[in-house]
C-alpha cells in the first residue's frame, strides 16, 4: 500500500443561511467563472482545521459562523507552487450557519491582492440551485445534489 504525503490541507464552509448557501464567485482573467464554498489554506498559526475556517471565513466574508459540523472529505492529487512538495491536498468541508456578515469586513490576500474577483453570492440550497452554478470541486457538487436533507439533518435539534 502507497501512501502519498498530505501536503496541504484546507478548511472550507458549506455556509448555510435560511434556505441559501452562501458561495464566492470566482471570476479569474482568461477563464470562465466558477464558485466555491469560502475557505482556504490551513495556516501554520492555526491550532485547528476549525479555528483555520472561522478565520478565512471572517477573511472572504466579513463573516462569524456558528454549529460547525464535519460533513465531507475532498482528497485530491497536489503539486506545490513552483515544483514544491508533491502529494495530496485534503479538503475538510464543514456545514455551518451564518451568524452575521459585514462584506467590508473582507481582508486578507484574495481581497488586498486580488487576482480577479471574489463575489459573495447566494443560491437556493436546492438540487435546481446547486446545478445553476459552475460549483467546484466537481465532487462537492456531487455530493450536495445527492446529500441536500441529510446536510441539513446535521443541523437537527435532535442530533446531540
Amino acid at each position: 500500500m502507497t501512501v502519498r504525503p498530505v501536503v496541504k490541507r484546507t478548511a472550507r464552509a458549506v455556509l448555510l443561511d435560511g434556505d441559501d448557501l452562501i458561495l464566492i464567485k470566482r471570476t479569474k482573467p482568461g477563464m470562465d467563472p466558477y464558485w466555491v464554498t469560502p475557505g482556504g489554506g490551513v495556516e501554520p498559526e492555526d491550532s485547528t482545521v476549525v479555528e483555520a475556517l472561522h478565520r478565512e471565513v471572517h477573511e472572504e466574508l466579513g463573516a462569524k459562523i456558528t454549529d460547525v459540523v464535519p460533513c465531507f472529505v475532498d482528497t485530491v492529487e497536489h503539486i506545490g507552487a513552483d515544483g514544491g512538495a508533491t502529494g495530496v491536498k485534503v479538503q475538510h468541508f464543514f456545514v455551518c450557519r451564518l451568524d452575521s456578515m459585514d462584506p467590508s469586513l473582507r481582508h486578507g490576500p484574495e481581497i488586498d491582492e486580488p487576482c480577479g474577483e471574489y463575489e459573495i453570492v447566494r443560491i437556493p440550497f436546492t438540487r435546481v440551485g446547486i446545478a445553476s452554478v459552475h460549483l467546484v470541486p466537481l465532487s462537492l457538487r456531487h455530493y450536495l445534489d445527492g446529500n441536500i436533507e441529510g446536510v441539513r439533518a446535521m443541523h437537527a435539534p435532535d442530533l446531540g
